[in-house]
């Protein structure tokens, strides 16, 4: 059978994109099928008349677009129609390994036994409405009150009425990104983003477009410029730790987003997950924009995983948008979990678990910084992470893999990344998936990678 190969005469400037768009009409049209091996790169160079470099960008665009898999040591492979993108870390915990993988705050036994005190006392308090009522309308009001409340104490100045309450961060997220962008329609976001943002836009038909942070977060002119453009709708930022180089934009820098955002009438997606567990934040965007913010604020970072909580805050003019994206999508949060943030809210509970997650967080950030020591990372006090940059010539997925072999698991960077042409190849480093002992071992293990020869991984046979 005849291997399909591109045609050099039609590729143009910039080359590796119009390549890894002529795979991807290939692929689409089936001249391409899936279990496809693709030519190794230096061979499909030599053919069309290309660096490697460039052939390799065009494979990574590939792998970014969820068409071609990579795997350690075979090459890529066409992936079949519909088939998703691996998530950056493990779907379930591998015996014998440290699971550095996954992004999750500090937890110990406590946690477990707060949890289940205030489940027997939601089980002893539970009212009528939320156990029977399908209405959010019966069950919710009183809550977004204890939410503005909340919010409040944040600088966060809003009606209960423009506060949608969801199960959790991915669920704010997609209300969001529906109710801001139209089909067809276009968001940025910074070039390291939140993973699930590329296959949420795929699924909603959205284009989704790069922009380049410096260290204090998005470039603000990179945003007019994009804007001037005319099709971009609305901005997706991280700005206080959450993102994948845990920076904490500055109140100048997001004074100045603000101000292009209002003068090219852009909405901004604000994910603001870890909020008050940033120790002197700046001003949220929600506080310097709340006619344009739609703020998410939750509590599966800050307090403990199973409290599947998140608050999405709308501008007045879309507070019924959301209200029905959330509808079509969840219907309503969950009322007893509902129940139990309010509850926690009232006594203090929540507090008590940010001030302990807090200083929690200062000892794993200790142990990185002496088992990391001599690398380059970024971090912040209060992050859930780092992000680890390798060393020129260490590529990110065989690294990842190398250190698998050694007994850690880390996130590829690949997972988080929109934006080849800047590309820095990381890992990010979850610093409260695993005790205390087990972080030590498993950045002792990272660095041993770090220092061991960067050899491909054989095939297994």
């Amino acid at each position: 059978m005849t291997i399909w190969r591109p045609d050099p005469s039609t590729l143009h400037r910039p080359a590796y994109l119009s390549l890894a768009e002529s795979y991807a009409r290939a692929i689409g049209n089936g001249l391409v099928p899936a279990g496809t091996r693709l030519p190794p790169q230096r061979r499909l160079a030599d053919d069309l008349g290309l660096s490697v470099q460039t052939v390799s960008r065009a494979y990574e665009e590939l792998i970014r677009r969820g068409l071609v898999v990579g795997e350690v040591g075979r090459g890529s492979f066409v992936l079949p129609q519909g088939a998703e993108a691996p998530p950056p870390y493990l779907a379930e915990r591998a015996g014998g390994l440290v699971d550095l993988s996954i992004l999750k705050p500090v937890t110990e036994r406590m946690h477990v036994e707060t949890f289940r005190d205030g489940l027997h006392w939601v089980a002893e308090n539970l009212t009528s409405p939320a156990a029977l009522s399908f209405r959010p309308s019966s069950v919710l009001p009183q809550h977004r009150g204890v939410a503005a409340d909340w919010l409040r104490r944040g600088g966060i100045d809003t009606a209960p009425e423009c506060i949608t309450l969801t199960d959790g961060a991915t669920s704010a997220i997609t209300t969001a990104v529906m109710s801001a962008v139209p089909p067809g329609g276009t968001l940025a976001a910074a070039g390291l983003t939140h993973h699930l943002l590329m296959p949420l836009c795929k699924y909603l038909g959205l284009q989704l477009e790069p922009l380049p942070i410096d260290h204090d977060g998005i470039v603000p002119e990179a945003l007019d410029h994009l804007a001037r453009k005319g099709s971009l709708r609305a901005v997706y930022m991280q700005p206080s730790a959450i993102n994948p180089r845990a920076l904490v934009t500055s109140l100048q820098r997001r004074v100045e987003l603000v101000e292009i955002a209002r003068r090219h009438d852009l909405l901004i997606v604000e994910n603001d997950m870890l909020n008050v567990l940033i120790e002197d934040r700046p001003t949220p965007l929600a506080a310097l924009a709340p006619e344009r913010v739609l703020h998410i604020n939750g509590f599966t970072k800050s307090n403990l995983p199973g409290l599947r909580v998140a608050w999405l805050v709308s501008p007045p003019r879309l507070a019924a948008v959301t209200a029905n994206r959330h509808l079509v999508t969840n219907w309503m949060a969950t009322p007893a979990m509902v129940e139990l943030l309010s509850h926690w809210i009232g006594d203090g509970t929540v507090d008590r678990l940010i001030l302990w997650q807090r200083e929690a967080l200062r000892e794993r950030h200790r142990i990185a910084r002496e088992e990391l020591a001599g690398t380059v990372f970024y971090a912040h006090p209060q992050s859930l992470h780092v992000w680890l940059e390798l060393p020129p010539g260490r590529d990110e997925d065989e690294f990842v893999a190398q250190a698998r072999q050694r007994g850690v698991a880390v996130a590829s960077g690949r997972a988080f990344r929109l934006d080849e042409r800047q590309r820095r190849d990381a890992v990010r480093i979850a610093l409260g998936s695993t005790t205390a002992e087990d972080l030590r071992h498993g950045l002792k293990l990272v660095a041993e990678t770090l220092r061991s020869t960067a050899e491909p991984l054989l095939p297994l046979v």
